[in-house]
């Protein structure tokens, strides 16, 4: 599971990495049940001018307030406001007051690990996909993986609910622990064993938490420490000799082994890691407690790992604390790197960081003070070759964006200063920042100042900051048809518009979905999108949600950088986006349903979908873009019983808008190289490159257009038909596959090779199997293997049929493989389909 800046897949690994089992297996004096509602009522008795806090670490929390049952198609983001909502309310009806924060920087020190769970959290990304393509299901709670832009986005519900939210200048695990232990609060409310180190206020376990009794667990490092025999001030060292974030595990198994060695096992029902726990215990209290015996220590421990052992022990030191095993020039140093800022504008960065602390912004004081931006993982396809990763598309969004907020820093020769990225996407061994070169607006009169756009006032600097804003998207000359919208609607055809100019596989169908989900979501309740059930989900929908998603913070990034044109709530998701409510559209739109099944029946909304539609053609056709209906319907065949094509639907929206030629504004596929830099070398933008590394991925081609036999159609899916070619290849991974159904008189495209994208599968260069007389040219590629041979598969006309017909029909699902084919014009098929 992920989130923007930490990792929520396991929480509770986060802190001393073991310690969270040890406490509530070896150590259960430690854990007890408290009921907070009491607790709240004591404290205001023994500091009545205080009112009972509780410092909620609240990227620890976000798990478990996601309860929705539907967490892949990209979020149901109504429900999540409502569960945050009753949340509040029931604190606020105990008498207790939270205080949320959220992390704000990922420190240098935590970077490695930072990335280690990135690129951990792909891997468990990918198993989703596999999932989602076998089973047409969403995967069970066990891979639970929270909505792309969570973190980001429950920040700014909280704000909305009125609750005093924090984003951090540090890590936040310090900050919460600091503001627990300065404000007197009752508690810290999280899943993380570093609570246990830090000597603040108590700390409650959020997974415990029984909302309805207002009860949960809290964790005594009292009674920890006389359990291990150590004392509170040796427990930083105690967590660091365990490793964490700072102390990666491997450079301590050596430490390990010679403790575990002076110190045998009490129990052979322990683990390694509870021995290792209590073997360092015993060696630390057997220790004289001063800064000589740390040194002593270091001989032990790998080369120059003792300044990190420096390092680790002092990161837990909160303000005002001192540590025995420190010199005591040396602690509390780390507080004074934050303030070093790259802005020259002390106005405007004082302005940056307030609005970060008060989390009214995003991204923005993180380029302004370090130039260094990060963001986690995204629910995205990998084998997906025709959608590019959201980090990519939206780069160059960002690159104008950063000349906004770069723009005082240009040089004498009017180049902008990099900024650093580590944004995930596949392919990216996130070893080192892409270098990222702002690119400058083109806009009249030239980029504005920040100056201008955050400090001016007045309806000329409104209309400079929307124009600024849209200018970041390539839509400074649509400002009077945006400004006739409702904010909300206006950021969806903002997004909508630039996806279809970056991305060229977005179809007609693709848009539809689009519009009509945004149409048909005002107006519904919570209770409506809830119950609301899906008879399957669509891989590709998933992934079209999360571009989406991202989109979404894309948006806010550039409203905060431009000064705000828009308000930050009409941005939200829970005002533009349903998860579940998309898969349908999606799914409507590619099975050919009639515009009025589409928007369910209100007349009301034809125009409006016309209307807006229109608009986002209108710039398509602006930027030569090309538009093209692509039905990917026939995956949805369990939901088509009496959903027919309506005629209407079909001449309103089956049209293809063709530009003379492309452009290079126009098309991720087909955009020139773009002045991004990784490293030192420059890079061309695009899916089919990765900075400073190869893509492993080679790109999968639909067969050529022949005229208007070419017609492409895809995915249909059979559970019958190919009996021999799922004999022969039953136990082999195969790779993808392209049918090319044509006349008896050739093939309608040549061969081609067919990349693998099954994991382990060994593929080779696809072969045509069958003769050009046959109707039919299918590569296959197939794992190498000692027993492996070419498999041939007979003429089309002795497969089993049950009617003449055209198209393109996708193989049984167990093999799965797409088949992907132009339209036949006589050619037998290999299987039809019920209607």
């Amino acid at each position: 599971m992920i989130a923007e800046k930490i990792c929520l897949k396991k929480r509770s690994t986060m802190g001393v990495k073991g310690l969270q089992w040890f406490v509530a297996n070896a150590c259960p004096n430690a854990c007890t049940m408290v009921n907070l509602k009491e607790m709240a009522e004591k404290h205001h008795i023994d500091h009545p001018d205080s009112p009972p806090v509780i410092v909620v670490d609240a990227m620890g929390c976000i798990r478990q307030w996601y309860t929705s049952e539907s967490w892949v198609c990209g979020g149901q983001w109504q429900e999540y406001l409502a569960n945050l909502q009753h949340f509040i309310k029931t604190f606020m009806a105990a008498g207790i007051k939270l205080v949320f924060y959220f992390d704000g920087v990922v420190e240098q020190k935590k970077r490695n690990e930072w990335v280690k769970r990135r690129l951990k959290n792909n891997k468990e990304i990918t198993r989703i996909f596999q999932f989602l393509k076998s089973n047409r299901q969403q995967p069970g709670r066990g891979m639970f993986f929270i909505p792309s832009g969570l973190a980001t986005f429950t920040r700014f519900a909280l704000k909305s609910l009125g609750q005093e939210t924090i984003c951090s200048l540090q890590e936040a695990d310090y900050e919460v622990a600091s503001f627990g232990l300065q404000n007197n609060c009752m508690g810290i409310l999280g899943q993380d064993t570093d609570y246990l180190i830090y000597n603040t206020s108590p700390y409650f376990s959020i997974s415990k938490l029984c909302l309805d009794r207002m009860v949960t667990v809290m964790y005594s490092r009292e009674i920890l420490c006389h359990t291990l025999g150590l004392n509170i001030m040796d427990l930083p060292l105690f967590a660091c000799l365990l490793g964490n974030d700072i102390l990666p595990e491997d450079i301590l198994e050596g430490f390990w082994q010679k403790c575990v060695a002076s110190c045998p096992p009490k129990s052979q029902n322990y683990d390694k890691k509870t021995n290792i726990i209590l073997a360092v215990a015993n060696y630390i209290s057997k220790l004289p407690c001063s800064y000589d015996s740390l040194k002593d220590l270091k001989e032990m421990l790998p080369l120059a790992s003792d300044k990190l052992l420096y390092r680790g022990v002092e990161s837990y030191l909160l303000p005002g604390q001192q540590s025995p095993w420190l010199p005591p020039n040396d602690s509390q140093m780390h507080l004074v790197k934050q303030e070093i800022a790259t802005c020259a504008d002390q106005d405007i960065f004082q302005l940056a960081k307030e609005q970060h602390i008060r989390a009214e912004n995003y991204m923005v004081y993180n380029v302004l003070s370090k130039g260094e931006v990060e963001c986690s993982n995204t629910l995205e396809d990998e084998f997906d070759t025709e959608l590019p990763g959201q980090a990519l598309i939206y780069r160059l969004v960002r690159q104008h964006i950063y000349s906004v907020l770069l723009e005082s820093r240009k040089d004498s020769c009017g180049a902008y200063p990099v900024v650093k990225e580590w944004f995930v996407y596949f392919g990216n061994p996130m070893q080192q920042p892409d270098l990222v070169q702002p690119v400058q607006l083109d806009i009249p009169g030239g980029t504005p100042s920040l100056r201008t756009l955050w400090l001016t006032k007045g309806s000329e600097v409104k209309t400079l900051q929307y124009n600024t804003f849209l200018a970041c998207f390539h839509l400074q000359d649509m400002v009077e048809e945006f400004q006739l919208l409702d904010a909300p609607v206006a950021a969806v055809c903002c997004l909508l518009i630039y996806l279809t100019l970056q991305v060229d596989s977005l179809s007609l169908e693709d848009l539809n979905a689009f519009v009509a989900h945004t149409l048909c979501l005002q107006g519904k309740s919570v209770a409506q999108l809830a119950g609301f059930q899906l008879a399957q989900v669509d891989s590709r929908a998933v992934h079209l949600g999360s571009l989406f998603i991202r989109g979404l913070t894309t948006l806010i990034m550039a409203n905060g950088a431009c000064g705000f044109p828009l308000n930050m709530d009409d941005l939200m998701p829970w005002k533009v986006f349903d998860g579940k409510l998309f898969q349908k559209k999606y799914q409507q739109s590619h099975r050919g349903c009639s515009l009025d099944e589409l928007l369910e029946g209100n007349g009301s909304l034809h125009m409006q979908f016309q209307n807006l539609k229109s608009l986002i053609c209108k710039a398509c056709t602006v930027k030569k873009r090309t538009i093209q209906s692509r039905q990917r319907g026939n995956e949805f065949i369990t939901e088509m019983q009496g959903g027919g094509r309506g005629r209407d639907f079909q001449q309103a929206h089956a049209t293809y808008f063709i530009p003379p030629h492309h452009t290079q504004n126009r098309g991720f596929q087909r955009r020139g190289a773009q002045p991004y830099f990784h490293g030192s070398e420059a890079q061309p933008s695009g899916r089919g490159y990765r900075s400073g590394h190869r893509d492993q991925r080679r790109r999968f081609q639909l067969a050529p257009r022949r005229g208007q036999t070419g017609q492409l159609l895809q995915s249909l899916v059979i559970q019958k038909g190919l009996q021999l070619l799922a004999a022969s290849a039953a136990t082999a991974s195969v790779a993808r596959v392209w049918c090319a159904v044509g006349s008896t008189e050739g093939c309608l495209g040549e061969p081609r090779h067919a990349p693998s994208i099954v994991e382990g599968c060994l593929g080779r260069p696809a072969l045509p199997l069958l003769p050009k007389g046959c109707g039919i040219n299918l590569p296959l590629c197939l794992p190498q293997g000692p027993s492996c041979q070419p498999h041939c598969l007979p003429q089309i006309s002795s497969l089993p049929t049950k009617s003449r017909t055209q198209g393109l029909y996708r193989m049984s699902e167990h093999l799965q493989f797409p088949v992907i084919s132009p339209r036949a014009v006589g050619a037998q098929p290999i299987m039809s389909f019920p209607h």
